[in-house]
């Protein structure tokens, strides 16, 4: 048996664990040379290294088990660069999807990182672009949960959950917030992003200059600050020209701290029309 080498030395050339031979075995991918009738001992010879050396490079190209093992059942170079060139496109998907997620990563830790030092209870002005965005149109009571109308606006935008975490806002007519009522929301919506690969209905918040503020608390606690811009708005000699967009940041979706919670408010504005 001195060219044979038991499982731990096989283990130990190629750096495996004996676990995972022992699986190669089961499955039919590297069966040992030799198995002794009578302890159950596996013995691998030196011709088998040139497979299991295919197997480790295989592996380390994230290549799937069932992909090698049809591999050495049809032996042949034609086999190789299919599975190869199926592992390519395989990878350059993966590499895709890991793109999208560290610039979704990167969004979210900015704008945690901009809520988590925003400038509290003060105005400032603001010009941002149309933004796109799945809406539902419903109204809801200012104290109702939330999460209903997320699931609904889930349901009929096919949205997938994963994308709600810090982008979900509601917003209140125009008309409501000029009488000021700001006790229930006409519509409630999820920004998109272009790593979302949303495929339904997008209706875009319009782009145009906006009087932003910022404070520590919910959707609850808006009142004061709508009235702290209508109030401003009107010494700059401005207008409210659209519905809200009030989006809470910071919730519960990040910390049980309640006093960490963190909204904006923005209003868009333009210049009073003179009347006649």
């Amino acid at each position: 048996m001195k060219n044979l080498f038991t499982i731990g030395e096989m283990g130990g050339l190629f750096r495996t664990n004996i676990r995972t031979l022992r699986y190669y075995d089961d499955i039919g991918l590297l069966k040992p040379e030799v198995v002794d009738p009578k302890t159950g001992y596996r013995y691998y010879s030196a011709r088998q290294f040139e497979r299991m050396n295919t197997i480790k490079y295989l592996r380390n190209l994230n290549m799937p088990l069932d992909k090698i093992k049809a591999f050495f059942e049809n032996r042949d170079t034609l086999v190789m660069e299919q599975i190869l060139e199926e592992q390519l496109q395989e990878t350059r998907a993966q590499l895709a999807r890991l793109q999208a997620i560290e610039r979704k990563l990167t969004t979210r830790l900015e704008q945690l990182d901009y809520a988590m030092h925003a400038q509290l209870d003060q105005i400032h002005e603001k010009h941002l672009p149309a933004r796109p965005a799945a809406v539902l149109k419903k109204e809801i009571r200012q104290g109702e949960n939330l999460e209903y109308p997320i699931r609904e606006l889930e349901r009929t935008s096919q949205l997938p959950p994963a994308m709600f975490l810090g982008k979900v806002g509601v917003s209140i007519r125009r008309e409501n917030l000029l009488a000021g009522q700001f006790d229930r929301f006409s519509a409630i919506f999820v920004l998109i992003e272009e790593e979302d690969n949303y495929k339904g209905e997008t209706a875009w918040l319009p782009e145009g200059d906006f009087l932003a503020i910022w404070y520590a608390g919910t959707h609850q606690d808006s009142a004061i600050y709508y009235k702290k811009l209508l109030a401003h708005m009107d010494t700059l000699g401005l207008e409210c020209c659209g519905d809200s967009v009030e989006i809470t940041w910071i919730d519960s979706g990040f910390t049980d701290d309640t006093e960490k919670y963190v909204t904006e408010l923005q209003l868009p504005v333009r210049a009073k029309v003179p009347h006649l």
